[in-house]
């Protein structure tokens, strides 16, 4: 979708044009007959956010009430939720272009709107033979938001596309290596990102027991990629480490997963992609904030020599852990991730992953879990731009009585609790042993990074959640408290 500004003139349309009408707009700026004002207000009256469409042959005229004056963030969701249900009414219309202008917006209001309508527009159709019609070009009024604004947000949008594209992508046409590959290509793409591949053999060298572990039933090898960027206005003297899951396809291994819930694990790759996409975005817009991404990568297979329940592993810490079900492989590579970020002693661990389905029964699809050790203040600001954003946490407890359900008889600890309670924290636990007091915040993104049904600008597939949450976290990361 190509968004440019430019000046709307109401005396020569050339394309429909979405107004936007805020609860302080003056009825006399809009651009409707005085009867078609009368009926503009009675709708808003019923329902402050409905859409109410005039005709203007050839084009039409789209009028979006919503209600300025509620709370910023639920304001600025509703506007990006009305931007979605209104693209795709214009996808069944077939319209390609349209204007977006309005009177008493102000820019952060518009960027919502505009935001939610990209995301809408997102397809993953490159096998499809049959396209929807989509929006290729939108005309913003430029007395709304300036150039250097509109550009930095249009650049995160597509960022967030390319994140979606390879959460969506089958495993057959993107595997381990191959996803190494495309994030080489992509950092030397954006510039100022490092970008440092370690293949099967450097793995072994460094003796990471879980990623091995998870790699061996599978035939293609797996890679850890480090991606780094390290602007020279860097506010932060140490770097935030970034860790995410990158599974590209998991089928639970020997404890093979039953039923119908191995469709979609094409998706437990996305707190990698999530991770991977924050590096890029963060050095495209030139964010002065020192960030590397660790990024174990493998897909976990019930083939060849599977590791199995009752193994003992060895991780690249020396921790040695006994596998109590090889469906909880996402920690056992994270944990290695975490350890080896943990030497570069950061100021920060975040790390992403589609860990738990415990997540989802306790929190559903609306928001992600998180949990925090030694990082009250990082956590804080994250959880208030999550509400800034919609992209909500739900903060658990982390206390260090949930370790007793991680005791082993045979090892220093289980990888998974074999008991039904506290699955989503035990998980967060484990991997809390293995950065080593660095400050931590895990994430468990479980319920949130894929849909199996459409969901608002979020769309039907990859979701992109969570990008749009921590670029908001980085831009603010200088008032956090240390």
């Amino acid at each position: 979708m190509d968004i440019k500004l430019g000046k709307i003139d109401f005396t020569a349309l050339d394309r429909p044009v979405i107004f936007l009408y805020g609860s302080e707009v003056a009825s006399r700026s809009l651009p409707l007959k005085r009867d078609e004002v009368s009926y503009l207000g009675q709708r808003r009256k019923d329902d402050i956010s409905s859409l109410v469409v005039f005709s203007r042959l050839p084009h039409k005229i789209f009028v979006q009430n919503f209600d300025s004056e509620l709370p910023s963030s639920e304001c600025l969701e509703k506007l990006r939720r009305s931007a979605a249900e209104l693209q795709f009414m214009l996808c069944k219309e077939k319209m390609e272009k349209v204007a977006i202008t309005g009177e008493g917006v102000i820019p952060e209001e518009m960027v919502a709107f505009i935001e939610g309508l990209h995301m809408a527009a997102y397809r993953f159709d490159k096998y499809k033979s049959k396209k929807d019609t989509l929006l290729k070009e939108v005309v913003v009024e430029k007395h709304i938001i300036e150039q250097a604004a509109l550009d930095e947000n249009i650049r995160l949008w597509r960022r967030i596309d390319t994140m979606r594209d390879w959460v969506n992508e089958p495993v057959m046409q993107l595997n381990a290596p191959r996803f190494a590959d495309i994030l080489k290509v992509e950092a030397e793409s954006v510039g100022k990102v490092k970008c440092t591949i370690m293949g099967q053999k450097k793995i072994e060298s460094l003796k990471m027991g879980g990623l091995l572990a998870v790699n061996r039933g599978s035939e293609d090898e797996a890679r850890f990629v480090v991606l780094e960027y390290k602007p020279g206005d860097r506010i932060n003297k140490k770097p935030v480490a970034l860790v995410g899951k990158g599974v590209m396809y998991d089928t639970g291994g020997l404890n093979i997963k039953p039923d119908d819930y191995m469709t979609e694990m094409k998706s437990d790759m996305a707190g990698a992609a999530l991770m991977a996409s924050t590096v890029l975005a963060a050095a495209e817009n030139a964010l002065p904030i020192w960030i590397k991404a660790y990024l174990p990568l493998t897909d976990n297979r019930p083939g060849k020599n599977a590791y199995a329940a009752d193994d003992i592993l060895t991780m690249f810490d020396g921790t040695t852990v006994e596998i109590t079900n090889t469906d909880a492989e996402g920690r056992l590579i994270l944990a290695d991730a975490i350890a080896y970020a943990s030497q570069d002693k950061p100021e920060l661990i975040v790390d992403a992953a589609t860990l738990t389905g415990a997540a989802v029964r306790a929190l559903g699809t609306k928001v992600a879990a998180a949990m925090q050790e030694g990082a009250d203040g990082p956590m804080k600001l994250m959880s208030i731009v999550g509400g800034k954003v919609y992209e909500r946490l739900a903060v658990l407890p982390f206390w260090k009585d949930y370790d007793e359900l991680l005791k082993s008889e045979v090892a220093d600890m289980i990888n998974c609790n074999l008991h039904a309670n506290a699955g989503t924290i035990t998980a967060g636990r484990f991997l809390l042993h293995f950065a080593h007091g660095c400050p931590y915040i895990h994430l468990d993104i479980a319920g949130t990074a894929f849909y199996s049904k459409r969901e608002s600008f979020y769309g039907t597939g990859a979701s992109g959640f969570g990008l749009r949450l921590l670029y908001a976290f980085f831009q603010m990361y200088n008032i956090v408290g240390k």
